[in-house]
Order: C-alpha cells, then structure tokens, then sequence
C-alpha cells in the first residue's frame, strides 16, 4: 500500500514541475490575475492565523496547539466531500491493518455482549484455534486486567500486537465450573475476505466481505477447491458481493480479472485529462467460461461495484438483488510523513467499460429481487446510499437513493440466492443470465424475461448499470 502510495505522490509531483514550466509563460502574460488570486489566497490564510491566535489566547481553557491543527485539517478535507478525511497516526495504522489483510494476533472473532467478549469463531490454523478456544467462549480477562468497560475495538488492540508475544486470557465456558485460563502466543493473522461453499451440489457459492491485499488471492484459491470438490457438474458461480463495502482499487481490477479474457476493466478519471488511468483484463478466465451470478444490494459500495459494473458491461455475469449504493470515486491514500498521520482525498471518479459513472446513481441488477424482512428490521434495512450522503460528488442526470440491504441470515429465506440457483438450474431464465437451461432442452431458456415455472412474477430490472 504504501509502494502505490509513493508512485502517486512522485506521478504528482512530477505533473506539478511539468505543469509549472509549460504554464510559466502564461503568468507572464497574465500576472495581474495570478497575483489577485495569491494575494486573496493569503489573506484568506492570514486569517485563519488571526482566528488561530484568538483561540490560543481567549479560549476559557488552555487549548492544545496540536489538536487546533488537526481539527482545522479535518475540517478542511471534510467539507470538500463525505469521504476524504484527515487520519491521525493511529487512524493511519488502523487503516494499513485493514487493507493489508494481515497483523499480529490471536485469530479470533469476537463480538461484544453484555460487555463481555464473546467468542464468535476462531480461525482455523491459528494461536486461538490450536489452544482450543471454542465459539460461545466468553473472555473475561486479558492479561489480567477486566474487559467490562472497554469498547469491542479497545479490546481487539489489546489482543492485537507484536508477532511471538504472549497474552492470558480467562475464559468462561458453558459447562465449565470454574474459568479457564490460557496463555496465546500472538501470530501472523490473515483476515478472511473471502468465504465459499458447495450450494446445491453444483453450485460454487463465493462470499467477498472486503477488498484488502489477500482477496484476489483468497478468489483464486476457493476456486480451485470448488472445482476440485463439485468436479464435472459445476454448474456456475454465485459471488456474493451484498453488504461488502469496497476497499483496494487494485484487488477490485484484479477480481474482475480473475472472470475476463480481455477488454476495460474500470477507468480513473482525475481533474485534468492527462490523469486517465484505463485497467484492462488479461487472459485466463480462471471459471473456464462458466456462468457467473453477481448478488448485490443497497449496501454493495466502491470496489464491489467496480466488479459488478465490469462483469455486467461484459456481459459476463448476471446481476441480482437491488441497486447498489453508488459510491463512484477514488481515494488516494497521502501520508504525512512519520506520526503525523496521512490524508484520504478524493482525487478521481470511475467510470465503468461502457463509460458509465455510478457516482450517486449505484448499478441497477438485470434482476430485481426485494427480501422479504422481517416487520422489526423494516425501518433499518435499507441503505440511503451516495446520493443522500451530505456533500457527495454530484453526477448528471437523476440521483438515486435508498436501496434494500437486508441479507436473511437463514439461507432458505434469501430470495436472491434461490433466484441464482434457479437461473444456474434452468428454472428461470433471463436474456442476460447464462443459458443453463438450453443444455437441457428448456425451450424457456429463449424467453426474453425472467421466468418462473413455478409461477412466481419476480421481474427483471432495467440492463443498465447507472
């Protein structure tokens, strides 16, 4: 991340001398106006000096020097739009734990409960698996010092640490008298962005949570097993791309590249012309052709709609579920040199193959599915999206907002995942969807809309990505 990082900054600042000496002659002829704009540029700044200097000394209490800064940046890059913003340091290192993918720890899942840690799983092949925590488990102690009280992410730091150091936790599990005590050694933990199973007997189900340094390798590598477990009769693909919301630009490319021969994957669009950035595929459809079913919904954002967008204009894949959220720019990650935290700014839109931008508008699927939800989530199931988002780039034509993002938690109620092993099955079929049908002989496979046998009047959303 950081290696990208620094390529940006020496492309800027080489575009910054480059654009000096080919404008230098204009100033000349225009020195007035440039000297105007300098001139209103530093009473603007000699004015924010006076207001800093009143606070310093007028405030009711003495005021820390370094958070007046820090609160005067954050203001800055927050009123430009919602997602360009000032990380301090801690921020920063937060945020390089979560594209990486990997840091030192235990290799658990916890949730909180009644202000405890409770276990939700532990990873396989890691400090907490091999020591034989178990889901359910319930941390009462780390290091000996109580966890009630403290946050779910102030506890996960204190478990998080140096590689080859120890930490005791005491346990409470059910069935268990007294509590257990257990001393971990921390190791490389690598976060699980990707999760897959067998559906249906022939049906590889791939789940994407995230998009940070080990997705594209963790798609390749439940691929592999898919094939090798379901073997001949692989139907198709379902990823599941729903409620995932986003991360790397570069593990979004390569995704999509995994299930492309060739052509425009996305393009970045910058302030200037020159800035045009264009990803293309490569050969080498790692699904060997086979039909692919994307799910989305409202809570889908960033670089899952970049592999929904790319997919659907190659007519690569199937859209299914609801319209995403829209979030069609591109942050740049700036550090600022060490302990000074770094800046997160907005510094292009992206367009999808067909030239489409998804800004505040989110990709619609070739198949509407709406999940029926349960009457006491209805009020906090959908997603507002990009468009309601105070600030946010503004794109033409009409916004929309609001898009349902509830997933069910039991598969057999996840209307979108039936649609999708339908359509890989032959029960219903859509011009868009991959014929499976056709090899059986099923006449409907033709048919134009989405078709139930069953008599269900699910009805396909408009093909359009914006």
């Amino acid at each position: 991340m950081m290696r990208k990082t620094s390529l940006v900054l020496l492309s800027a600042a080489s575009g910054a001398a480059l654009m000096l000496f080919a404008t230098q002659p204009r100033s000349v002829m225009m020195g007035s106006s440039a000297r105007a704009a300098t001139s209103d540029t530093y009473r603007q700044l000699n004015l924010f000096g006076d207001v800093f200097e009143r606070v310093r000394s007028d405030y009711v209490e003495k005021p820390d020097d370094s958070k007046l800064v820090e609160s005067a940046i954050s203001g800055m890059l927050s009123g430009l739009d919602p997602h360009s913003s000032y990380m301090d340091a801690k921020s920063f290192r937060d945020m390089q734990v979560q594209t990486r993918g990997e840091f030192g720890g235990l290799g658990i899942e916890v949730t909180m409960e009644d202000g405890l840690i409770k276990v939700v799983s532990p990873i396989d092949d890691t400090p907490a698996s091999k020591a034989g925590i178990m889901a359910n488990d319930i941390i009462t102690n780390l290091d000996d010092e109580a966890v009630q009280g403290l946050t779910l992410n102030q506890a996960v730091e204190k478990m998080r640490g140096p590689v080859n150091t120890k930490i005791k936790l005491k346990i409470i599990r059910k069935g268990n008298d007294n509590p257990i005590d257990v001393t971990l050694v921390r190791d490389n933990i690598r976060v699980r962005s990707v999760r897959a199973h067998v559906e249906a007997d022939d049906i590889a189900y791939i789940r994407i949570t995230t998009f940070n340094e080990q997705t594209t390798e963790g798609l390749k590598r439940e691929i592999g097993n898919l094939q090798t477990q379901i073997g001949d009769k692989l139907k198709g693909y379902v990823i599941d791309l729903r409620n995932n919301p986003g991360g790397l630009l570069e593990e979004a490319v390569t995704v999509s590249d995994t299930f492309l021969e060739r052509g425009e994957i996305v393009s970045t669009r910058g302030r200037n012309a020159e800035e045009t950035q264009r990803r293309t595929a490569h050969p080498g459809d790692l699904t060997k052709g086979k039909p692919v079913i994307v799910l989305i919904n409202g809570g889908s954002a960033s670089a899952s709609e970049i592999v929904a967008g790319a997919l659907q204009d190659h007519k690569r894949a199937t859209l299914v579920g609801t319209r995403s959220f829209g979030k069609g720019s591109v942050q740049t990650i700036i550090p600022l040199g060490s302990g000074n935290g770094a800046l997160r700014l907005t510094t292009a839109r992206y367009f999808t193959p067909s030239g489409k931008s998804i800004q505040a508008k989110g990709i619609v699927p070739d198949i509407e599915v709406l999940q029926d939800v349960p009457e006491e989530l209805k009020s906090r199931t959908d997603t507002k999206g990009e468009a309601s988002l105070r600030g946010h780039l503004k794109n033409d034509g009409d916004e929309k907002t609001g898009s349902q993002s509830y997933v069910p938690p039991d598969a057999k109620d996840d209307k979108a995942l039936k649609m999708a092993d339908d359509l890989l099955h032959g029960v219903k079929v859509n011009v868009s969807a991959p014929a499976a049908a056709a090899d059986t002989g099923d006449k409907a496979a033709m048919d134009k809309s989405a078709t139930d046998k069953s008599g269900t009047d699910d009805k396909p959303a408009a093909k359009e990505a914006n």
